[in-house]
């Protein structure tokens, strides 16, 4: 629609401003909540492949990927034209959305790029500690140009028929990104734990996380981002972007209530990270359905899914692949299982589009978010798969073992998390003697712990 058709909604457009802030905290919330997750030696190195994805996402943004992803269609839904490009004849007052309910398209612009952030960052936490910090940036600019952007037009795009594949034309209902960003990430995840094999000592040293408060107060920055995640997807403040708001925290809680649940019954034990795993699994789970469900749907959209990403996250143990922080545990199986049971729980009293099979809208929708899911998954898995080998074949994508042993700290970044040096200066003056290397969890060195049983033992994310 022309800009001179539309009327500013200084209300919505507030909102939307806000949600980007909010979406945007969710990065560095993100890498605290994987810093905390891996070991000492590592802790920088994560946190700089998040915010490594702030900084090249951004400009791939601004100079096509925005015009890729949303730009009108040439075809088929599969990619947007290049008229956007370089965010050419936008402006200030260009305005987008409905003809009495418009925001700027720059806010737009800026609310979908945090979405194109976070999507490549997820996928970090899954080759932790093994991945070369130069080829993950190549990388990171690669995938999402040929992975994210078009995906994000198949599911975001919206044109009246005409738009993207798999949202508009299909039929399949993704509000916030279950298919484009966690099911995306998720199977691209898997790829490159395929690509990059199993850490040094996986299955016979210990890698606990190394700061769980670090993880806890993580995982409460993606809580709080989350709510600019679901509920500014509406692009108004209006009825819906409270029911997405809602819903999203109650799935959240629900989630961690049914992780904890599982932990308790199979462990014996109900562990803080547990709690942070299992909030970010309803938080997944949830966002693609948080604008199709009633609270009740939410409510088991997030227990179902706290309870089986509980216990998927044991399967790696069963499969032998090295998904260090869980990233296909909770993202790949949550997104898909929030997905998937929009089929089921979608009520046409929250949204206009098609009930699911609970509400007597047959199996009809159920169907296309099947369709969806194995779509973008299948995608993402196979173009992830060629360019991690590819990288990997031609620059090098996985540390070499020395580096590895070393610590990607040190060995990629030259610095460490924690100076241990004013501790070992107080134990000189107290007339210790300073420990061995690597006693005080120092990033070029680590403990051993005994070797593990024949079945390793399962481990929360």
């Amino acid at each position: 629609m022309p800009t001179d058709a539309l009327t500013l909604n200084p209300a919505s457009t507030a909102w939307l401003l806000v949600s980007a802030a909010l979406v945007m905290l969710m990065t560095p919330g993100l890498a605290l909540f994987y810093g905390g997750m891996v070991r000492v030696r590592g802790v920088l190195n994560m946190v700089m492949m998040s915010f490594a994805c702030l900084g090249i996402v951004t400009v791939l943004w601004v100079l096509y990927g925005y015009s890729l992803a949303f730009g009108r269609d040439v075809g088929w839904g599969l990619i947007g034209n290049l008229d956007a490009v370089g965010l050419h004849h936008v402006g200030k007052d260009s305005l987008i959305g409905p003809a009495h309910d418009a925001v700027p398209v720059f806010a737009f612009v800026m609310f979908q790029l945090m979405f194109a952030i976070i999507t490549p960052a997820l996928i970090s936490g899954a080759v932790a500690d093994r991945a070369r910090f130069s080829t993950w940036c190549v990388f990171v600019a690669l995938w999402v140009s040929i992975v994210y952007f078009p995906v994000a037009h198949w599911v975001f795009f919206f044109d009246g028929g005409h738009g993207g594949l798999l949202g508009d034309r299909l039929g399949a209902l993704d509000f916030a990104g279950g298919t484009a960003v966690h099911t995306n990430a998720g199977a691209a995840a898997l790829a490159l734990v395929l690509v990059l094999g199993r850490r040094r000592g996986w299955g016979s040293v210990s890698m606990r996380p190394h700061n769980l408060p670090l993880v806890m107060l993580g995982a409460g920055l993606l809580w709080f981002g989350w709510f600019g995640f679901n509920a500014g997807s509406a692009l108004a403040a209006n009825g819906l972007a409270a029911t997405a708001l809602l819903n999203t925290h109650v799935s959240a809680a629900t989630a961690m209530l049914g992780w904890l649940a599982v932990e308790r019954w199979r462990d014996g034990k109900a562990t803080s990270l547990g709690a942070a795993s299992g909030l970010v699994a309803g938080l997944v789970a949830i966002t693609p359905a948080c604008a199709s469900v009633d609270v009740w749907g939410a409510m088991a959209i997030g227990v179902i899914a706290g309870m089986v990403c509980a216990w998927a996250i044991s399967w790696k143990y069963r499969l032998g692949y090295d998904d260090a922080l869980d990233v296909i545990g909770v993202h790949l199986v949550g997104g898909i299982i929030g997905s998937l049971l929009i089929g089921l729980f979608a009520t046409s009293t929250v949204t206009s589009g098609a009930s699911g099979l609970l509400h007597g809208g047959g199996f009809s929708l159920l169907g296309k978010q099947f369709l969806a899911v194995a779509a973008v998954g299948a995608y993402s898995f196979v173009l992830t798969l060629a360019l991690g080998f590819a990288l990997e074949r031609t620059i090098g994508f996985r540390l070499t073992p020395e580096h590895e042993e070393l610590g990607a700290d040190l060995s990629q970044h030259a610095e460490a998390a924690y100076d241990y040096s004013t501790l070992r200066a107080h134990v000189h003056r107290l007339g210790g003697h300073e420990p061995e290397p690597g006693a005080w969890g120092a990033a070029s060195a680590h403990d051993p712990a005994p070797a593990p049983p024949a079945q390793p033992p399962e481990e929360p994310s």
